[in-house]
Parts: C-alpha cells; sequence; structure tokens
C-alpha cells in the first residue's frame, strides 16, 4: 500500500531545505513513507516527522494531530548528529526525537521560527544537513566537501 503524500511542494519551508539539501555532492531527493527523504546511498535527512501523542503542549506546538496516536510535525528537518553534538541538540527547545527514528539517533529541529524568505537561521540548518551527509554519505563524497575547521 502506498504511503499518502504528507508534504506540499509550495511550502517554503521545504524549498529551501530541498534546495540546502541538494546542493551536496551527488544528493538527490525521493519520496519515503510519504515524506521528503534526502539521499546519496543513504538517507541523510527527512523532511517532515512524527512523535507519539502523549497529550503534551510541546508536541502539539505548531503541529497536528493525524488521529492515529501521532502528531505531525508537518515542518521539521530530520537529520542525524555526530555524537558529540547530541547533548547540545537535547537542549534546545526546537528539538525532538521523532517516531520511529528517533532511537536509532535521528533529530528533528522544527523550522517553524524560521523565515524562508530571509537567510538568518538556514546556516545552521545547513550545517545540520551537511553533518548528517558526512555520516551517512560514502568517503569518496565526503572528500568533496570543504574541509571542516
Amino acid at each position: 500500500m502506498a504511503h499518502a503524500k504528507m508534504y506540499d511542494d509550495g511550502d517554503l519551508h521545504f524549498q529551501r531545505v530541498r534546495a540546502l539539501a541538494l546542493t551536496l555532492p551527488a544528493a538527490d531527493m525521493k519520496v519515503s513513507h510519504g515524506r521528503p527523504a534526502f539521499f546519496t546511498q543513504k538517507v541523510f535527512a527527512y523532511y517532515g516527522a512524527s512523535v507519539k501523542d502523549t497529550g503534551s503542549a510541546q508536541e502539539r506546538s505548531g503541529s497536528t494531530a493525524a488521529g492515529d496516536g501521532y502528531v505531525q510535525h508537518p515542518q521539521v528537518v530530520v537529520i542525524r548528529p555526530e555524537e558529540a553534538d547530541v547533548s547540545f541538540l537535547e537542549q534546545d527547545p526546537r528539538v525532538f526525537r521523532p517516531a520511529y527514528l528517533g532511537p536509532a539517533g535521528w533529530f528533528g529541529i522544527d523550522l517553524d521560527g524560521l523565515d524562508p524568505a530571509r537567510d538568518e537561521g538556514w546556516d545552521e540548518i545547513a550545517e545540520w544537513l551537511e553533518t548528517s551527509y558526512r555520516l551517512t554519505a560514502a568517503v569518496k563524497l565526503v572528500r568533496e566537501l570543504p574541509r571542516r575547521e
């Protein structure tokens, strides 16, 4: 059974994330389980996520109930950080562990506070995308990226 499409091509946040992700060497996009997934051979980021609905206000902030026991977060980028960054991410109120992917080390970063028409804040998202890419892409592709200082 095919999954329903869970994003809007006209969503400006999605367009910004897609543009950032596709600048990485050999990056492409596919739809997986109804959501955009950015990948080379392995996925390095998703757009949109859900969490189990436990009724907390934080889960409902900027999200929609799906009626299936999950709260949808449509304007979120899901990335895999380096282990050294986990405690930093856990302190950020925009960040959460998404259903299914969270236990495997993935984090969702809420984009609701970012204006897709302005550059402010998007450098950080680009850095998280690149970090996740570095953890999942082939060594040959990672070598094409600028060295980190």
